[in-house]
């Protein structure tokens, strides 16, 4: 970084309307933030995708090199979650390694914040598809995280994905909240969930974590500021 500047890369699927707007107002310390757009199937992304779109991915990021950056932000949550926790890892380094600078995934994010908050059982709301969902609560056990319930609004591609408002993540939510969860996820960094968060952890009385809340926990630690608001809230 220079001159107080704070140079990110955020890399999000090509159809992601969400990720950018909801990090700029937790990251306000983010003084340029460069939105990288990943080419990916019409449908749900499976394990066998994975080669093509981390290629996809790096072919992307590839015009940025040169420019300098001080964090790059992978924003596929289930890219990372299908690879599980060693997979994910091992591709965030290779991304750091291209762009030479530290990269936050969503995936490893949440599991990185539910470590620092103590919870180890979270209840999880997801657009996925059943199996996907599945391989969501592999990641998350894998790693040491109960998963309580978990329900879904089983988007079958990427465009009924973009239609899910936050109205309708705030009352799945509520629907899905069980009386004894410690923390409530909510999956998937499309998903708009930033306006809602606070509203529902008072609701709810527990800690709500999303996605991209997580990312930008994260981010903001590496970059050493403080999130907008903090992301305990």
């Amino acid at each position: 970084m220079s001159n107080g500047n704070l140079r990110v890369i955020l890399v999000v699927p090509a159809n992601n309307t969400t990720m950018e707007p909801e990090i700029r107002a937790y990251c306000p310390a983010i003084t340029e933030l460069t939105v990288v757009r990943v080419p990916r199937p019409p449908r749900p992304l499976e394990v066998s995708d994975l080669p093509q779109y981390r290629k996809n991915t790096i072919d992307a990021i590839e015009p940025l090199i040169g420019d300098g950056a001080d964090l790059a932000i992978y924003g596929c949550t289930s890219a990372g979650f299908l690879a599980g926790p060693a997979g994910d890892t091992a591709f965030v380094q290779a991304i750091s390694e291209f762009v030479q600078a530290p990269t936050v995934s969503t995936s490893t994010a949440i599991l990185a914040a539910l470590a620092d908050a103590g919870i180890d059982q979270v209840d999880v709301v997801s657009p996925y598809v059943d199996w996907k969902s599945e391989m969501l609560r592999t990641f998350l056990t894998s790693s040491g995280i109960r998963v309580g319930r978990l329900e879904s609004f089983h988007a079958q591609n990427p465009t009924e994905l973009g239609r899910i408002t936050s109205v309708q993540v705030t009352e799945k939510c509520i629907e899905t909240a069980s009386s004894d969860g410690h923390a409530l996820f909510i999956a998937c960094s499309q998903l708009p969930t930033r306006e809602i968060i606070p509203g529902l952890a008072e609701r709810l009385h527990r800690p709500v974590w999303s996605s991209v809340k997580a990312a930008a926990w994260q981010a903001m630690q590496w970059l050493g500021a403080e999130p907008t608001p903090p992301a305990g809230r």
